[in-house]
């Protein structure tokens, strides 16, 4: 399956990146099965690039796969955005984009219900991403080559 991630600049080594913010997945390298999505990410910087990856699933990592969203895919989510560590070596799933991100943040405050949030989070496009968390999973992935994104 070919993978894909937006940078500024190509990265043919990745690494697993510990940021300042939390993510839905925790900390990881983060790829998506979708270009359209990575050229998106790439887009917010002013040389966009889209890194091509190979990836082969290991079946002796520890993985955890959101085929779609759900309370578990929610509480997942709060909790990494929250800080909690997790130990999974990848996580699969749906990712709370800019408008998802909001409702996430207000039902975190207690500004939604569970119920509330789901009512307004309804995607108009799929979305998907995959986080690389352990230098092990990492291994999971060859890279290709990447390609400078049109502006």
């Amino acid at each position: 399956m070919e993978l894909y991630h937006g940078s500024y600049m190509p990265i043919p080594s990745p690494d697993i990146l510990k940021g300042r913010f939390t993510k839905d997945f925790g900390d990881g390298f983060y790829c998506t099965s979708l270009k359209r999505q990575a050229e998106k990410w790439a887009r917010r910087y002013d040389t966009p690039i889209v890194n091509i990856y190979e990836y082969q699933p290991d079946e002796s990592l520890n993985t955890l796969h959101f085929a779609e969203m759900t309370d578990e895919w929610l509480d997942f989510i709060v909790a990494c955005r929250g800080g909690m560590p997790h130990t999974y070596d990848i996580v699969v799933g749906a990712m709370a984009n800019d408008q998802i991100y909001n409702y996430v943040a207000d039902f975190m405050n207690g500004v939604l219900t569970r119920e509330q949030f789901w009512v307004l989070a309804k995607f108009k496009y799929p979305t998907h991403q995959i986080n690389f968390c352990t230098p092990r999973a990492l291994n999971c992935i060859t890279y290709k080559g990447y390609e400078e994104v049109k502006l």
